[in-house]
């Protein structure tokens, strides 16, 4: 005996899945006697569970098992069962029409996929590549409260992807929409240079930079901090105290310095153009960037006055970034500046803004001989914890004192937060960035990459410090200096502006 039945299915949408609207079921049984298990055409042939007894005619409806019975239909495991028999041919009808109604009350799924079901270009897969990334990482699970993957249907359906440049385009677009400035897409140069910038090397003209100090007034622009010796910047003349106006024509008074330090940096072999004063002079530059090696740290033995071997000595380190040189270069700074029997210690972190998360926790290690370092949440609250035993401290006795500004930033933030609320340290001058989220870097398969919010972070206190930064225990003079030779000077001569008391400079 042959039976057709047919019928359209409504579309399902759920999260991940879509529905094709134009799908129809057919299903053809075949009644035999005695009752055995047959293949129901256009469906899987499927072996029954081996608690029905008996089962008669059995086919498998994508997920459904479908078992027919004669005037009942009953439901195991949530799928559908019916049973079939000589005098289900008295009730076929009846039974057809039930069948019919359960399929359909059901909901059942027949046909799931986790792309569009039309064609998927080259572009396309990129793009997919990076909302994949985005939804698997990215920290809040809201995408700031909207449907994620409903967003990736109406970008593949209505954004441009015909080339490289328009994919790129809408994967900007698409980060756009979570608000998060940290969370960025980086075509293929610029994560190359993401990358080398924590390993050691920058491809780029060889500058720190900061903000313009409180004492400079209306300063307008970003303040070289240092030109490495021999790189482009150095050779083409611009020093310390120099303030870049513009970038590549775009003024630098609204740039933030994570924007300035991404326009500066590029493939090797490329040019930037900057427009740089040097007191009442203002000059424009054509810069090639070139790989430019880092040295993270800066020492020096200050020797105050006093009355022979027991004249103070303050051991200064100043700490410009957190590539994968900056632990070993702390940690040798520390043990040549004990060697010289300093008295105590002054960690400059001023305008250091970031980089890698672990040489933040390794340098944190050198200073503290227990505690908790930093606390790593996400949407659900705190989810790991990093601390230390003391077995990699090397200057636990020695008094401490930290210097921070507002270019002080990520994984700067980490540290001065740790050996604040540890009591290891004091420290001085103003409110850091507040940069308190966690970027991890991804690359996709095409070179380029994405830089996603995966996490926040707690000082030890549990001080959400995101948007409102690290506060000092004091300030500064507003004329302190940020190298340091002149750092020496400020604490040798009472009269200078700078003046800052070493006895103070330690005391709680």
């Amino acid at each position: 005996m042959e039976v057709l039945a047919s019928s359209s299915l409504s579309p399902i949408f759920t999260k991940r899945n879509t529905i094709n609207p134009n799908f129809s079921i057919q299903v053809k049984l075949f009644v035999s006697q005695p009752s055995k298990t047959l293949k129901a055409s256009s469906f899987r042939y499927a072996r029954p569970p081996r608690r029905i007894a008996n089962p008669g005619l059995v086919f498998v409806c994508n997920r459904c098992w479908c078992l027919l019975e004669r005037n009942d239909h009953r439901k195991f495991s949530g799928k559908i069962m019916m049973k079939s028999s000589v005098s289900f041919r008295k009730n076929l009808s009846v039974a057809l029409v039930r069948l019919l109604s359960v399929l359909l009350v059901s909901s059942i799924s027949v046909v799931t996929t986790d792309s569009p079901s039309w064609g998927l270009s080259e572009e396309n897969l990129l793009f997919l590549e990076a909302w994949r990334t985005i939804d698997r990482a990215y920290i809040d699970k809201t995408f700031n409260g909207q449907s994620w993957f409903r967003y990736r249907e109406s970008a593949l359906r209505n954004e441009p992807m015909n080339n490289r440049e328009e994919t790129y385009m809408a994967i900007k677009k698409m980060i756009a929409t979570l608000d998060d400035p940290f969370t960025r897409f980086l075509e293929p140069g610029k994560f190359q240079s993401l990358r080398s910038g924590t390993q050691g090397a920058v491809t780029g003209v060889g500058l720190s930079i900061g903000y313009p100090a409180a004492s400079d007034g209306a300063a307008a622009g970003l303040v070289v901090i240092s030109a490495a010796p021999g790189g482009p910047a150095y050779r083409a003349g611009v020093s310390q105290g120099d303030v870049i106006l513009g970038i590549d024509n775009t003024t630098t008074e609204t740039l933030t310095i994570y924007d300035a330090a991404q326009m500066l940096q590029g493939p090797e072999g490329s040019t930037v153009e900057l427009a740089v004063r040097s007191g009442p002079e203002t000059r424009v530059l054509s810069l090639t960037r070139e790989r430019v090696s880092v040295n993270p740290v800066k020492a020096r033995l200050c020797e105050l006055p006093g009355s022979g071997s027991n004249s103070p000595k303050i051991g200064y380190i100043k700490l410009t970034t957190f590539n994968q040189n900056a632990s070993g270069a702390v940690k040798e700074a520390i043990e040549t500046l004990r060697g010289n029997n300093v008295n105590a210690f002054v960690l400059d972190l001023r305008d250091n803004s970031g980089g890698s998360f672990p040489e933040g926790i390794e340098i944190a290690k050198f200073w503290l001989d227990k505690g908790v370092i930093v606390y790593i949440c996400d949407s659900r609250g705190v989810r790991d914890i990093y601390d230390t035993d003391g077995s990699n401290a090397i200057a636990t006795s020695e008094p401490l004192a930290v210097l921070v500004n507002k270019g002080t930033a990520s994984a700067s933030e980490i540290l001065a937060g740790a050996l604040k609320d540890n009591k290891r340290a004091l420290v001085y001058g103003e409110p850091t960035y507040g940069k308190g989220k966690i970027q991890s870097v991804f690359q996709l398969s095409d070179g380029s990459g994405l830089a996603v919010t995966v996490a926040r972070y707690e000082t030890p206190a549990h001080t959400d410090i995101d948007k409102v930064g690290v506060t000092p225990d004091h300030p500064l003079p507003k004329s302190f200096p940020k190298d340091e030779e002149a750092f020496c000077g400020c604490l040798k001569d009472p009269t200078a502006a700078c003046y800052l008391n070493q006895g103070l400079l330690f005391s709680r």
